[in-house]
């Protein structure tokens, strides 16, 4: 997405001149999480108020890695160009070094793909990059949307009450210097204050320590002179003096990691530290026969990380909690930062629905149980990462069939099945929701038939698969999973298969959106007469955009004459899939085949705001898909949809 079509609109209708303490939001933490979460409702029209005890953005030091699941999301916010501006680092590889049987120190024993191609990944690679750059491109995009972060201000008190139904939570704020004070009242509290978080010590939240194993980590930034060869690359190097992670940064940097105690050794001491000098030494002699010096040092630190997970991440549904407030782990495998970006973008879209009147209330109970699944899912595999790359170095033949793209060898030993599961899991696109009122399974409230048809590939609860396809009003190639911007949307995905066969259900699908208890007519936007021609996500509503993929060459469709009026309106999404692709070389219509939907006859996919697909729904002859889609909707929206009930 191109960075001029950022949405900026305000869907909700907030004033963000109102000058009253009243707010529909107070963000605590000026990090990942909650710049995203900000960045998202800022957009969508909230009113926020944003602090952050620190008196400016990150100097130096934390977080770095963007994996491609993460750079898929800034690039649909509109925000990928300002990040690749800062021209970072990009890791294709990672490179295993150990000790040396013949020779005197360490040697190379394996490379494979940081994103081997296995992975349908648009950018295979992880973006290293300094967090406070990272956090400055939101910040900036904070300010074009009339949202100020309050700095140095901190939190020194909160409580929900019914003194005022609307804004129940009451949030006292100060300056860390004391030169101020403010009790403002919001209808939400989000703590991203990161792992020492006051709201998580006021509601006397537990953290639970999966691993018993804790580690004091030393790390370093700085531009260094050397013959190291991978330098440039990401590299693990195991030596008979210790232990050390090497990731590439911009600017010509290099981030060295070194593990300086652990809880296993004799001698342990959470407080052990280690001066600069002292890890720059160690460094030169675990990188032996090759020399290293350093030109510049630009951060050190020591610190001490464990395995810990919040119990909850929310009580009432008021007060909610992500990123480092909720989890923490170790470095090694670069999750903190995209783990806290996923957590604020599934509680933005689930807030935004709840108070744009779409949603009941009860879907935020959706965001805990999702979340902290992920959480648990990277402590676990953290564990597993880490023994991973404390085991003895892989074989060759390993090495080389973990880089193998087939995916399914009857043969694989541990290693490379792990090395598979960890390549899915530190991509992004790994992540999977249990099923829930969002994402269908046979117990969902909405059954028909023709809902999950047979053979899709499609999983509820996962990203969308990426497809090519051609657009049809200007013949340009795209990319369908990036057309509809982050806009806080449902995505309809319909995928229509055959003009000439499938003419009659695309216009029973078109009639039956048109009825009046449809999902599509009951949500309809109320300034929806003077909505703008040029308008091209939500002509007819915020609830939903729609996307409409014929399987046909482009040259053979015309929108007036093939798509019915009311997917018609949305004439920048119509498409024909006609690129081939190499993962389905046989297929006529290579998106309809990725997602395993009939070439002839199609099916409607139903994605979630924020990229997980819900729901996959046959296209048929006559009510049955939109009555299908009316019982999906119909579980979780705050309006009766169709013959039935909402399920609230």
């Amino acid at each position: 997405m191109d960075s001029d079509i950022v949405p900026i609109e305000r869907v909700h209708g907030g004033n963000s001149k109102d000058t009253s303490n009243k707010y529909d939001i107070v963000i605590i933490g000026a990090g990942p999480v909650g710049l995203l979460l900000s960045t998202c409702l800022a957009r969508w029209g909230y009113k926020i108020k944003h602090i952050d005890n620190r008196p400016e953005p990150t100097k130096t030091g934390r977080a770095d890695g963007i994996q491609p699941r993460s750079l898929d999301l800034l690039r649909n916010m509109g925000l990928k160009p300002a990040i690749m501006a800062h021209k970072p680092a990009k890791v294709y590889e990672v490179a295993f070094w150990d000790p040396s049987s013949t020779t005197k120190g360490i040697h190379r024993t394996g490379t494979w793909a940081s994103c081997p191609s296995f992975i349908d990944a648009r950018y295979p690679f992880t973006t290293l990059l300094h967090q406070g750059m990272i956090e400055r491109v939101f910040i900036s995009d904070l300010n074009k949307n009339g949202v100020d972060i309050q700095r140095p201000w901190t939190i020194k008190g909160f409580k929900t009450d019914k003194t005022d139904s609307e804004y129940p939570v009451e949030v006292n704020l100060e300056h860390v210097e004391g030169k101020g004070r403010e009790t403002v009242r919001a209808k939400y509290l989000f703590s991203g204050e990161g792992a020492r978080s006051f709201v998580r010590d006021q509601l006397k939240i537990g953290i639970k320590h999966k691993d018993p194993i804790a580690h004091v980590w030393g790390v370093m930034d700085g531009v260094v002179k050397t013959d190291f060869p991978d330098i440039k690359m990401k590299c693990t190097i195991h030596s008979d003096h210790g232990s050390i992670m090497v990731i590439p940064r911009e600017d010509s940097m290099v981030r060295l990691y070194i593990q300086i105690a652990s809880s296993t050794d004799k001698d342990w001491n959470p407080r052990k530290t280690a001066t600069e000098e002292e890890v720059q030494n160690s460094a030169k002699k675990i990188l032996q026969p090759y020399s290293i010096e350093w030109e510049q040092v630009e951060w050190y630190s020591v610190y001490p990380i464990g395995q810990g997970i919040a119990d909850r991440y929310t009580l009432d549904h008021r007060v909610f909690m992500g990123g480092d407030a909720c989890h923490t782990h170790s470095p090694k495998a670069g999750q903190g930062m995209n783990t806290a970006f996923l957590d604020a973008l599934n509680l933005a879209w689930k807030i935004h629905h709840v108070e744009s009147g779409f949603a009941s209330r009860s879907i935020l109970e959706s965001y805990e149980p999702e979340r902290k699944l992920v959480a648990e899912n990277l402590l676990n595999f953290d564990a597993k990462y880490a023994a991973l790359f404390s085991q003895k170095a892989p074989a060759t033949k390993d090495v080389a069939a973990a880089t193998e793209s087939k995916k399914d060898v009857e043969d694989e030993n541990q290693f490379v099945k792990t090395f598979k599961e960890s390549c899915e899991f530190t991509s992004g696109y790994g992540v999977a929701y249990d099923p829930n009122v969002i994402n269908w399974s046979p117990s969902h409230p909405a059954q028909s038939s023709i809902i999950h048809p047979k053979g899709t590939k499609l999983r509820t609860g996962r990203i969308l698969i990426n497809s090519n396809v051609t657009r049809v009003v200007d013949a340009n190639v795209v990319h369908l999973e990036q057309e509809i911007p982050l806009n806080g949307s449902f995505r309809i995905y319909v995928f229509a298969g055959k003009p000439e066969l499938t003419q009659r259900a695309l216009q029973d699908f078109a009639d039956g959106l048109k009825k009046k208890s449809s999902f599509f007519s009951t949500y309809l936007r109320p300034d929806i007469s003077t909505v703008s021609h040029h308008e091209q996500h939500n002509p007819h509503s915020w609830l939903y955009t729609f996307c409409t993929i014929f399987s046909s060459k482009r040259s053979a469709i015309e929108i007036s004459r093939d798509v019915p009026d009311v997917l018609a309106r949305y004439r920048d999404h119509v498409y024909a899939d006609d690129i081939w692709d190499h993962r389905v070389a046989d297929a006529k219509a290579a998106a309809h085949a990725k997602m395993g939907l009939d070439e002839e006859r199609g099916g409607v996919v139903v994605v979630r705001p924020d990229g997980y697909v819900g729901i996959v729904v046959g296209l048929a002859e006559g009510s049955t898909t939109v009555d299908a889609l009316n019982g999906y909707f119909g579980a979780f929206c705050s309006k009766v949809l169709g013959e039935r009930k909402s399920h609230l």
